[in-house]
């Protein structure tokens, strides 16, 4: 009878000549991890104990994690060269190219642009030139992740105009005409485009993630527009339930604005309404996650940003982005830190890339503009320092595993997990609901997996920059053909027939192609 604990959860098709055997089991947390052999009758031989050395210092390409390349509204497929992204000189005197540093590429553009007349969507065009531009990134192994906005108040028609036509109660300024965030015509409109968006980039193979509430002044949620001031607390229930319904596997994002959503259009201000905290908390209760847009703005980015910041760290995911805009647009030398000299725009990198280790943040932005220049040409230091500290890089730096067993034998494995980086994998927001785990595998001579078990305790959101997590994986091993193995562990995705869906910061040439770290042989009776 097998043991209460374990589930099968499928076989391999016999076609195949080999059983595939996949368990799901219980583990309990351990404080340290050691040898541990079973005991009783039944039980395999000694364990060997496998010390694992980290890559601390290749770009790892896993969701939620790294730096985030922004794309220009105007770019098409051949931006990679026309922009010098594939050639781009570095403070170290090296060339290198953009999209090898990156995890994800950013789209912020208007409504307007992805509908450009009802019902007409631009990306499903794949001759348009935004869906060739975003195809050529998808093609370099990048993600996507996009910004809507609708209020053009300072950058153009944002707002197709068959919404203005259809009804919808507008602001206009210097020709532009902005919807009012509470009109039941633009909601109607807007709830439409949101709900065919989802249908193609709810897609967590292609998107890593999606800004899920933008409205106001260049979609930064702030300095927002209403008929009536009173539903600014409707209108955002509306919109991050909207959201929420419609991105289901994609993870979502809020700026954490002390303003959020507020009509006050001076968003300098430091009082903070009595609301922010609850609107921004109901978000959170509906799966949103964190991100802010004036990262290295020290009069703007402040205490309140900052204690926001901390009461979430670990909880949720947090985003960078810069504030200041350092190509002539903004005088960054007055920042009331005192720390930016004008002509040195790296000092602004530098201000940035402080304020997001103090944040924990998991993503930081490479910008259009000089920002990108910036960080390559004179800070390409901290470009590295982010690959190797920010965000999250896992790996298991020792695991006991039996180096003898048969069917039937009683198993124990002891597997400590290290994150080196200042952030945290997020398996506990809604849209991935703990579907990444700790797996174990047996592989046959060529790598191919023939038997997995699961570890349903490992939970990578619990393993934070200096606190090594160990477990102590206990299972009783099935029939499965007598052999030499080699035994592997990976970081699986539950939600995928557990392929492995985090790559470990592990030497490339302990890892097989398909991210399983090989660890030591094993003899099957």
């Amino acid at each position: 009878m097998m043991n209460r604990n374990l589930q099968f959860a499928g076989f391999a098709d016999c076609r195949r000549c080999a059983m595939i055997v996949v368990l799901f089991l219980t583990a309990t947390v351990a404080g340290c991890s050691k040898d541990s052999g079973s005991e009783g009758p039944g039980s395999a031989g000694s364990n060997e104990t496998v010390r694992l050395a980290p890559d601390r210092t290749s770009v790892i390409r896993n969701p939620l994690s790294g730096w985030v390349m922004y794309l220009g509204r105007s770019w098409d497929e051949n931006f990679w060269t026309s922009e010098g992204y594939d050639a781009m000189p570095t403070s170290d005197g090296t060339t290198v190219r953009v999209s090898d540093y990156a995890t994800t590429a950013y789209l912020r553009t208007g409504w307007s642009t992805l509908e450009t007349a009802e019902g007409e969507y631009v990306w499903r065009d794949e001759e348009s030139r935004y869906a060739r531009m975003l195809k050529s990134c998808l093609d370099r192994g990048l993600k996507l992740a996009l910004r809507i906005v609708f209020d053009g108040r300072d950058q153009g028609q944002n707002t197709p105009l068959y919404v203005v036509d259809a009804g919808a109660a507008c602001y206009e300024e210097n020709g532009v005409k902005t919807p009012y965030m509470d009109d039941p015509v633009f909601q109607e409109k807007y709830t439409r485009f949101i709900e065919a968006l989802a249908e193609d980039f709810n897609d967590p193979d292609k998107v890593d993630f999606i800004d899920a509430y933008s409205p106001g002044k260049w979609g930064e949620a702030h300095a927002v527009l209403y008929k009536d001031n009173a539903n600014k607390a409707a209108a955002f229930d509306w919109m991050t339930s909207l959201y929420a319904r419609c991105f289901t596997k994609v993870p979502i994002f809020i700026n954490y604005h002390r303003l959020v959503g507020d009509p006050n259009q001076n968003s300098w201000v430091d009082v903070v309404p009595d609301d922010t905290q609850p609107l921004l908390e109901s978000a959170i209760a509906k799966g949103y996650s964190l991100r802010h847009d004036a990262f290295g703005m020290t009069g703007y980015y402040k205490d309140w940003e900052k204690s926001f910041a901390k009461t979430w760290n670990f909880k949720r995911p947090i985003l960078l982005e810069g504030g200041w805009i350092t190509d002539g647009t903004h005088r960054y030398w007055i920042d009331p830190s005192g720390d930016y000299r004008e002509g040195h725009p790296e000092d602004v990198r530098e201000g940035e890339y402080l304020l997001g280790a103090e944040a924990h943040v998991n993503m930081m932005d490479l910008r259009v503009n000089n920002e990108v220049d910036v960080w390559f040409r004179k800070s390409f230091g901290r470009v590295k320092d982010f690959v190797q500290k920010g965000g999250y890089r896992l790996y298991p730096d020792q695991v006991s595993v039996p180096s003898e067993m048969s069917a039937g034998s009683r198993l124990t494995i002891s597997h400590r997990w290290v994150n080196l980086g200042w952030g945290y994998c997020p398996n506990n927001i809604p849209q991935w609901d703990y579907k990444y785990r700790v797996a174990f595998a047996l592989l046959d001579e060529s790598d191919a997996v023939q038997a997995l078990f699961v570890d349903t305790d490992s939970d990578p959101s619990a393993w934070i920059n200096g606190r090594p997590t160990s477990y102590e994986f206990k299972l009783t091993l099935p029939e499965i053909p007598a052999g030499e193995y080699t035994w592997a562990v990976g970081i699986v995705d539950t939600s995928k027939e557990n392929a492995v869906g985090i790559r470990m910061a592990l030497p490339a040439d302990r890892l097989t192609d398909a991210g399983w770290a090989r660890l030591t042989a094993v003899s099957v009776r």
